[in-house]
């Protein structure tokens, strides 16, 4: 496979971090953005340690200003985006008729608007140059909705609307779009909910358990080769069969 520059999205946390590292053993050149310098560094550092290399760009992705920035950022230090997995999320969860309109905003400006925001700057290069792959990392509850997640369900939904529209326009230009929608995955997250409420979640997954960072990442690194060029505008549910949705 050829190498190329992908960039992913919120990829200092726990699905972007196997995201990223999944790329870069695929042989690709790899960055992804940060808010927090201190902490950006330290991850960065981390990865070194295990042998991946990754370049960073600061930029809130909720900001088209900022975003385009770090994308250019990103082409400055590797070259232009080839690759692009829209990660960044966020979550205020509540009950809506108890939901304040900033935590609606925020979650639609982290987890809806960046797909806009970051991919906007990168799009027509790829058109250009007639090859690219953009993926966007939904969820589960975009599909089924979720009690007190009316915010984040309605991003999620619209993320792989973002996608189906988006893979129309640009198939005939070597670009494919697709979505993954994870299920409950053991992230540092998911893991801080108490015992209980996890083992509740758990016995409605027919697999037994949770999902794996990894394995949300080997399923994004099963649209990047040529092989899956002809794989556009789907959704890969990968939630243990928790949800069997067409």
């Amino acid at each position: 496979m050829q190498s190329r520059v992908a960039l992913v999205t919120g990829g200092t946390g726990g699905i972007g971090t196997s995201i990223v590292k999944q790329l870069a053993r695929m042989g690709h050149r790899v960055a992804t953005n940060f808010r927090d310098e201190a902490k950006g560094l330290a991850w960065q550092a981390q990865l070194r340690d295990e042998g991946v290399d990754v370049a960073l760009a600061q930029g809130d992705v909720a900001s088209p200003e900022q975003a385009e920035a770090l994308v250019r950022e990103v082409e400055r230090q590797l070259g232009p985006v080839e690759i692009l997995i829209n990660n960044a999320g966020i979550t205020r969860d509540s009950t809506f008729h108890k939901m304040t309109a900033q935590q609606w905003n925020d979650v639609i400006g982290t987890n809806l608007n960046s797909c806009f925001n970051v991919t906007r700057p990168v799009i027509e290069g790829m058109r250009d140059r007639k090859w690219g792959r953009i993926v966007q990392i939904a969820s589960i509850n975009g599909q089924k909705g979720q009690y007190g997640q009316a915010n984040y369900a309605a991003a999620k939904a619209g993320m792989h609307g973002f996608t189906i529209s988006l893979a129309q326009e640009n198939a005939k230009f070597g670009i494919t779009v697709n979505t993954v929608s994870p299920g409950y995955i053991g992230t540092d997250m998911v893991m801080a909910v108490p015992e209980e409420v996890r083992n509740k979640i758990v016995a409605q997954i027919p697999t037994g358990r949770l999902g794996t960072p990894e394995e949300i990442a080997y399923a994004v690194g099963f649209f990047m080769p040529d092989e899956a060029a002809w794989i556009t505008g789907a959704n890969l549910s990968a939630n243990g069969g928790q949800y069997m949705g067409w």
